[in-house]
């Protein structure tokens, strides 16, 4: 009995240490799993964050291989530029004519060329710019990978080759420059030639004027209606034609013969390559007209030139080298309504000039 008492005893003096072991245990656990989840948390917020980080770094160098893309195409056209300079040169060496027009377009294409090469020299330096920050940004996150290293040295690459390119480039816009300058000294040296041809064509031309002015002189110099004044000669519409008239009269024709004498005679001597025309102006005085054939005066002056010049050619005066023109009554010569300021403004003029 005794023994059971002491057993019993013990008993229960034991449990209490069991139960407080069991929850000091229990309670251990449990901070552990709360640690855990809290790290799992945090360690799955970092992760995430790092993911982004990365997306965002591979969109990065996607805009910049893009970019690169973009420089290459552009680096194609500046050579297809230089390409046409240089074709468009070797044309102009046959073209003496268009010397000027040419020289013209290769500047604003060469100026055009060297901004277009200054701007792609901009573009490159600010893509190494972000290809160095990128380089950056991706060694303090630590987790670059094979692939994306192997981009960046693709990307260093295709910067370098940009770099040689427009090395080149300059180099040919510079030997452009050059070839420009020899032009420019050709073209002036042509325009030199061509002004001190042309002068020598208009000295011969007045001169050829001088002698079909001096002979008609002769010839007519006992018709006091006949006037010169400067280059030309004033014949009165009434010693050709009657009034509202655009039919040449005998007397008129007559006249006419004299002047398809002269010229016929003076023209033989004129070079082929000097361009002379014969000019036939029609005028009329202030007075309007109005009729069926000749509605106005422009109708009348205009016709009475032609009559003239259709008589020359009759004559044998070439027909491509004379032009007629009918003014009306809007270039007189002499002001006022009186009967002689009339008469004077009823007029054919004959002038012998270049085209």
């Amino acid at each position: 009995m005794i023994g059971s008492k002491r057993r019993s005893r013990s008993t229960i003096n034991v449990w209490p240490g069991y139960v407080d072991a069991l929850s000091a245990l229990l309670m251990l656990i449990i901070f552990m799993l709360l640690i855990y989840v809290v790290s799992q948390l945090y360690l799955s917020q970092t992760l995430s964050d790092r993911d982004s980080e990365l997306q965002r770094l591979n969109s990065r160098l996607q805009e910049i291989s893009r970019m690169l893309g973009l420089e290459q195409d552009q680096t194609q056209a500046l050579e297809q530029a230089m390409s046409t300079l240089q074709q468009d040169y070797g044309e102009t060496l046959a073209q003496n004519r268009q010397l000027s027009e040419t020289l013209a377009d290769e500047r604003e294409t060469r100026l055009e060329f060297q901004y277009n090469a200054e701007a792609q020299e901009m573009r490159v330096e600010t893509l190494q710019e972000s290809v160095a920050q990128t380089e950056t940004e991706l060694e303090q996150e630590q987790l670059l990978t094979d692939s994306q290293r192997a981009i960046i040295l693709q990307l260093s690459n295709q910067i370098s080759a940009l770099q040689n390119q427009l090395s080149r480039i300059t180099a040919a816009l510079r030997l452009q420059q050059e070839i420009t300058a020899e032009k420019d000294a050709e073209l002036k040296e042509v325009g030199r030639r061509l002004n001190t041809l042309l002068a020598e064509r208009v000295n011969e031309l007045e001169r050829y004027q001088s002698e079909f002015f001096g002979r008609l002189r002769q010839i007519l110099e006992g018709n006091e209606n006949i006037r010169i004044v400067g280059d030309r000669f004033l014949l009165p519409s009434e010693l050709l034609f009657a009034s509202g008239s655009a039919s040449l009269g005998e007397s008129g024709r007559r006249e006419l013969d004299k002047l398809a004498r002269v010229l016929l005679d003076v023209v033989t001597k004129i070079p082929d390559d000097i361009d002379w025309i014969l000019r036939i102006d029609g005028h009329t005085d202030r007075i309007p007209i109005n009729t069926p054939e000749f509605p106005s005066n422009w109708e009348l002056s205009t016709a009475r030139a032609v009559s003239v010049v259709r008589y020359l050619a009759s004559r044998g005066v070439p027909e491509r080298r004379m032009a007629a023109a009918g003014f009306g009554e809007f270039f007189p010569v002499a002001t006022g309504n009186t009967p002689q300021a009339l008469q004077r403004n009823r007029r054919i003029e004959v002038k012998l000039t270049d085209r």
